[in-house]
C-alpha cells in the first residue's frame, strides 16, 4: 500500500496574558476552521489519496512562556472530553483522515498538572491514542510522576502504538526525538510511521533534530513525518524563530520532502508501506531491527539513573524546580 503524508507546517496563534479560559478556547475553535480549510484545499492540491496529516506542536495554543504551570493550565490544557477534541474530531470526520496534533492535556487523575499529548485521530473521528512527551525541560512529564502514572496507567502506556490500515502508527513530540531510546521502545511494539509535531528552531543549517530525524529513522526502519511551525504568533519570542523545515524522511533516512519557510503544503510524500516492510523482512547488514541484541544494553539502564523519577510528588510544578533538578543531575554526573 501506499498513500501521501503531509507535515502540514502551520502558523501556531499563541494564547497570551490577557486571555480568559472561554476567550482562549474561542481561538482554538476559530483556528480548527482554518486548519480544517488549509486541509481541504491541501488535500485537493496533493490528492485524494492524502490519508496522514501531521501538524505541529501546540498547533493551537504556542507554548507557554511566562504563565506559571497552574495558569498555562486552567487557561490553555485541553480537556479529555471537551470541546476542542469534539471539534477536532468532527474536523477530521468531514476531511476523512488520518490525523495527528499536539496538545496541553489535563488529566483527571492528576488535576495540579497538564501533560504535553501528542495524539491520532481516525477518519470516524475516534481519538486512536495518546502519547504523553517524555522527556521535557519546563514542563511536567509522566517520569516526574512515575509511581503514581504507572498506577494509573500501566507501563505500555508510555509508548502507545496505533495500528491502522495506513500502517503501524506512533507519536513521539518536540525533544523525544533526540533521545534514540523513546522512538526505539515504539519501534518495538511495531512503529512503522513515526508522527513527530514540533516547534523548534529552524535553521538551514544542520541543526540537531535535524540530524535526529534522519537518526531515527535509519535506526528503526521507519519513516519520520515531522511538522514544524510557520512561525508562532502572539509570543513574546521573535515570531519567526520556529518557522520551517518540515520534513518526511524514510525508512532508510532518506529526506523525502521539506518545506522552506511560512505555512506550507510542501512536506508531503508517499508512505509506501510494501517497500518498508520488505525492507525489514530483507536479511542484510542494512536490516538493524533484525540485528538488535537487547540483553547487552538492558543491564547497564538497570544500574544507572540519571534524572530522578517521581520528583513532582512532593514539590510544586514550576520551572525554576525544573532548573534546579537539572542543577542537581549535573552535580551528581560531573563530581
Amino acid at each position: 500500500m501506499s498513500y501521501k503524508a503531509l507535515a502540514l507546517q502551520l502558523n501556531c496563534q499563541s494564547i497570551t496574558n490577557s486571555q480568559t479560559r472561554d476567550e482562549a478556547e474561542f481561538m482554538m475553535l476559530r483556528s480548527i476552521e482554518r486548519i480544517e480549510t488549509q486541509i481541504a484545499a491541501s488535500i485537493g492540491h496533493i490528492g485524494r489519496d492524502t490519508l496522514l496529516i501531521v501538524a505541529p506542536e501546540s498547533f493551537l495554543t504556542g507554548i507557554p512562556t511566562r504563565e506559571t504551570i497552574h495558569e498555562w493550565r486552567e487557561k490553555a490544557a485541553l480537556e479529555i472530553n471537551g470541546p476542542i477534541y469534539e471539534a477536532l474530531s468532527a474536523m477530521v470526520q468531514r476531511q476523512q483522515v488520518y490525523f495527528s496534533g499536539n496538545a496541553y492535556e489535563q488529566d483527571p487523575f492528576f488535576p495540579e498538572l497538564y501533560f504535553q499529548t501528542s495524539f491520532i485521530i481516525g477518519p470516524n473521528g475516534d481519538v486512536l491514542l495518546r502519547y504523553r512527551q517524555l522527556n521535557a525541560m519546563y514542563a511536567p512529564t509522566p517520569h516526574d510522576v512515575w509511581e503514581l502514572y504507572l498506577d494509573a496507567y500501566g507501563y505500555d502506556s508510555l509508548f502507545p502504538v496505533a495500528r491502522t490500515n495506513i500502517g503501524n502508527l506512533a507519536c513521539l513530540s518536540s525533544d523525544d526525538i533526540l533521545f534514540p531510546e523513546v522512538a526505539r521502545c515504539l519501534a518495538m511494539r511495531g512503529a512503522e510511521v513515526l508522527l513527530h509535531s514540533a516547534s523548534e528552531i529552524a535553521s538551514p543549517l544542520q541543526t540537531p533534530r535535524k540530524i535526529a530525524k534522519q537518526a531515527r529513522a535509519i535506526e528503526n526502519m521507519a519513516y519520520v513525518v515531522s511538522a514544524n511551525s510557520a512561525g508562532v504568533s502572539g509570543s513574546p519570542l521573535p515570531a519567526e524563530t520556529t518557522d520551517g523545515h518540515s520534513r518526511i524522511v524514510d525508512h532508510k533516512g532518506i529526506v523525502l520532502a521539506e518545506a522552506a519557510y511560512g505555512e506550507s503544503l510542501v512536506a508531503n510524500a508517499d508512505i509506501d508501506l510494501a517497500a518498508l516492510r520488505e525492507f525489514r523482512q530483507r536479511p542484510a547488514l542494512a536490516n538493524l531491527l533484525a540485528r538488535q541484541r537487547y540483553e547487552l544494553y538492558a543491564n547497564s539502564y538497570a544500574q544507572h539513573s540519571v534524572y530522578p523519577p517521581d520528583t513532582l510528588l512532593s514539590q510544586p510544578a514550576e520551572r525554576a524546580f525544573f532548573v534546579r533538578t537539572q542543577q542537581e543531575v549535573i552535580k551528581k554526573l560531573y563530581s
